[in-house]
């Protein structure tokens, strides 16, 4: 049961920014709230609040665990734990910041909060001397596109590790692009990132590009019906994926093929849809791609298994 919280007398008693976050620990376990959203336990989403409401580095702690608040700085804390708690919206909408591979997007109510593993696989596979055992030369991919990109998240993280590339980002929402167009000018892409509103590849017409991203909705309907709050309060239609949670996938991978170059490819988040994708489509090669906190919940497949053909290779 939530309690009632005296901000004025809590914001009286605790000082430090240890006292805050050993705080919100306790207010956040107390009342059972769920994670998820870049944290993935009370202490880390504790953390991630109040550092990132004090403009402090999200991934060091222990630096300022014993520095002295403003009066200001502590109202401000004691007010966003408590409506963590009394709302259950995710820290990331209280501070309007989200992170990806530390990279800081600007988000609120009109966008699914950041947390591809697609970014953290791209990242993975481009951060070391050695090229991707299947990904595309970064230097060599000249073209890219989002396919529902929200808050523009991965197609901004693109624009940034494909140097030589033109970027397209699609998104049916109107409220999600405004938000999107806010972290292209955020993180100076504009002269090369391109948003369109519409459904999937229709606005794109017949374009086609040497690698397309996807996180589409995915969340079926069963799933949908016992959300936990904060994911309730996310857009439904960044979630609603269908009865099974495939009803996008399956359409991005049917009209795909039309928009890929020879030698290009796409990968894809589905969540737990995998034995139904490989069912559905048993002649597809998918490569299935594994990261910290994820199994078989994206793939990569290249223009080839999806069956465009290199003119050049064209039998006479």
């Amino acid at each position: 049961m939530t309690v009632n919280v005296d901000l004025d007398k809590l914001a009286g008693e605790l000082t430090t920014v240890r006292d805050y976050w050993r705080y919100a620990i306790s207010r956040f376990r107390a009342e059972n709230l769920t994670f998820g959203h870049g944290t993935s336990t009370a202490v880390d989403d504790a953390a991630f609040l109040v550092l990132d409401s004090l403009d402090l580095p999200i991934d060091a702690l222990d630096p300022f665990l014993d520095a002295r608040l403003t009066a200001a700085e502590r109202r401000l804390l004691a007010e966003r734990i408590e409506t963590r708690v009394s709302t259950r919206k995710p820290s990331a909408y209280l501070t309007g910041r989200s992170y990806i591979q530390g990279i800081r997007f600007l988000v609120d109510e009109r966008v699914i909060v950041p947390r591809s593993f697609i970014g953290e696989i791209l990242f993975t596979e481009y951060s070391g001397d050695e090229d991707s055992l299947y990904l595309p030369d970064p230097y060599g991919v000249e073209s890219v596109v989002d396919i529902c990109t929200g808050s523009g998240c991965l197609a901004i993280l693109a624009g940034k590790l494909f140097p030589n590339a033109q970027i397209d980002a699609v998104d049916l929402s109107g409220d999600a692009l405004d938000v999107a167009k806010l972290n292209v000018a955020e993180h100076e892409l504009g002269s090369r990132l391109t948003l369109h509103q519409g459904d999937l590849f229709a606005p794109l017409k017949n374009r086609r590009f040497d690698l397309i991203i996807t996180n589409p909705p995915y969340v079926d309907h069963e799933e949908m019906a016992v959300l936990p709050e904060e994911y309730r309060t996310e857009p439904s239609m960044a979630l609603d994926g269908g009865p099974d949670g495939l009803d996008l996938v399956r359409r991005i991978l049917t009209d795909a093929p039309k928009h890929l170059n020879p030698g290009g490819g796409m990968i894809c988040e589905i969540g737990t849809g995998r034995e139904l994708l490989e069912e559905e489509f048993p002649d597809l090669d998918f490569f299935w791609l594994d990261t910290a906190e994820s199994e078989g919940e994206v793939f990569w497949i290249t223009a080839e298994a999806l069956g465009v053909e290199n003119p050049k290779k064209k039998k006479k």
